[in-house]
């Protein structure tokens, strides 16, 4: 383990997330845990004393508890999320990593958009983590309180620096990322009332399996511009960034960049 994570994680399990709150114990869920950002942050929670339920497609990269799901059925969420509650209780950290890369332009050689494949990407991206989110936090509501803060859990969205640079040609994934950046502050707002915060946090370029679909020109161009470091981003980076974001309960209604100051050209 980094310094970093141990940091991290010495600051979660010492009661900084809130006054009399500790991770240790707490059911955690994390959607996409199989690969990439989410594996990397339900690794991040186990270590931290979290009882963790990933959700996804192909939940084999995880050593643990784990749901195939499908994010954009309900019927798969509910499911998933109910099974999660039996085996460690009511979830009071849920992460939203599940994604879909969405290269396509909005008018192409072939006329506009596929509107299925635009669809698809929508669907995933940003109805798969409002269906999650929003049962996974109505059962937080419902939950006994954890702190002398009135808190009950937290939410953390994925959403990506594309919401504020898009790219040409990425115009579905564009347009699911910067829906998340607009809900955040309306979800942290709604949910305010019941002690459940919603935070997001805005990737740059990570080394990842979606990665691997962005061109070497692409990752050349995107890696020289940024301020530092000049290079891709870690899983660990993303999963040390959830940690630190449980560990401050004055973190809420926000979308963090974790982008090493890299700002997207047009191309």
């Amino acid at each position: 383990m980094s310094f970093a994570q141990k940091t991290a994680v010495a600051q979660v399990r010492t009661g900084l997330w809130g006054a009399g709150m500790n991770i240790k114990g707490l059911a955690a869920l994390v959607t996409g845990g199989g690969s990439g950002l989410g594996l990397a942050t339900a690794q991040a929670l186990v270590r931290a004393g979290a009882k963790v339920a990933v959700l996804d497609r192909d939940v084999g990269g995880f050593d643990g508890l784990g749901f195939v799901c499908d994010v954009t059925s309900e019927a798969s969420v509910s499911a998933a999320i109910a099974g999660a509650e039996a085996a460690h209780g009511v979830a009071r950290i849920v992460v939203n990593c599940a994604g879909v890369p969405g290269g396509m332009r909005l008018v192409g050689r072939d006329g506009p958009v596929d509107m299925a494949r635009f669809a698809q990407v929508i669907n995933v991206n940003l109805l798969g983590t409002v269906s999650v989110m929003t049962k996974a936090a109505a059962r937080m509501m419902a939950a006994d309180v954890l702190g002398a803060d009135g808190a009950r859990g937290i939410v953390i969205n994925t959403a990506s620096i594309t919401a504020y640079e898009g790219q040409v040609g990425q115009g579905a994934y564009v347009a699911s990322k910067g829906a998340i950046v607009a809900l955040t502050l309306q979800a942290a707002r709604e949910f305010a009332a019941k002690g459940v915060r919603v935070m997001a946090i805005a990737p740059g370029l990570f080394a990842t399996p979606m990665a691997s679909e962005v061109p070497p020109e692409v990752v050349e161009a995107i890696t020289s511009d940024a301020i530092f470091p000049r290079r891709f981003g870690q899983p660990d980076d993303f999963a040390n960034m959830v940690l630190a974001i449980i560990a401050n309960p004055m973190l809420n209604g926000e979308v963090i960049r974790l982008d090493a100051g890299v700002r997207l050209r047009a191309r």
